[in-house]
């Protein structure tokens, strides 16, 4: 077994905070989450990790100032920073203050850790090749699951609509699948956080609306049904017309 990297993660929002370290420990990486800037600062200086993943925008030390105070320390452990802003000139300040790369908000994990690799590579440093079991519904049933016109293979991660092949993201795999499993049946979107990321983020979150969207414009085709529907204030439901 490969000794996990550690990844020390500085976010201020707790539902995204508590969300991506979840999904990174899952991945197989030893994470510490901090809340702030100036915690993020005596994290790196007390346990070196690997890896850093900062928000550009906390209260007090911000990403960019943290970047800035590590690098004039000699600091050179890679930065991935997770910014709402993606203007050109917010992209050059933080590449300017030290980080390596970004990932904008709302954030598709998957490329998360497909950067966080690609760093951990420039690095010299192997990144993390055996996660840890991802302990959902899917690869527990592997048969084949059939509703409103979709086939899916979850032991393959594979589905279609008709004959064609869709390529999904995990994320929107796991999506898909709940509400595959639950065809014709509302999910909450509590009920569906739960069981996608871990946590509930909140009323005021557009994650959630976010992946539906991403596998609205995946599912549908012109002239066919719509195969995701909303149900207002409540959550969505998978079926045909």
């Amino acid at each position: 077994m490969p000794v996990p990297h550690t990844v020390l993660l500085a976010e201020d929002d707790r539902a995204i905070r508590n969300a991506l370290a979840r999904a990174l420990t899952l991945e197989g990486y030893e994470v510490t989450a901090v809340a702030d800037g100036a915690a993020a600062l005596e994290q790196a200086a007390a346990t070196t990790p690997d890896v850093l993943v900062l928000d550009v925008m906390m209260p007090g030390v911000d990403g960019l100032e943290v970047c800035r105070e590590l690098r004039a320390r000699g600091d050179r452990t890679p930065i991935l920073m997770l910014t709402a802003l993606v203007e050109t000139a917010d992209r050059i300040a933080g590449l300017d203050a030290g980080a390596d790369d970004y990932v904008p908000k709302p954030f598709e994990v998957d490329e998360v850790f497909a950067r966080l690799r690609a760093l951990l590579r420039r690095a010299g440093k192997e990144p993390v090749t055996t996660p840890a079991p991802r302990p959902a519904d899917t690869a527990q049933d592997p048969r084949t699951l059939a509703a409103a016109g979709l086939r899916m293979d979850p032991s393959a991660r594979r589905v279609w609509r008709g004959e064609r092949e869709i390529e999904l993201t995990r994320t929107e795999f796991d999506l898909l699948e709940l509400l595959l499993r639950h065809a014709g049946v509302v999910l909450d979107h509590t009920t569906i956080y739960d069981r996608i990321w871990g946590y509930d983020f909140g009323p005021g979150s557009k994650n959630l609306a976010v992946y539906v969207g991403y596998l609205r414009r995946k599912l549908d085709e012109p002239g066919a049904p719509q195969l995701i529907h909303t149900v207002r204030g409540v959550g969505y439901v998978l079926r045909e017309g």
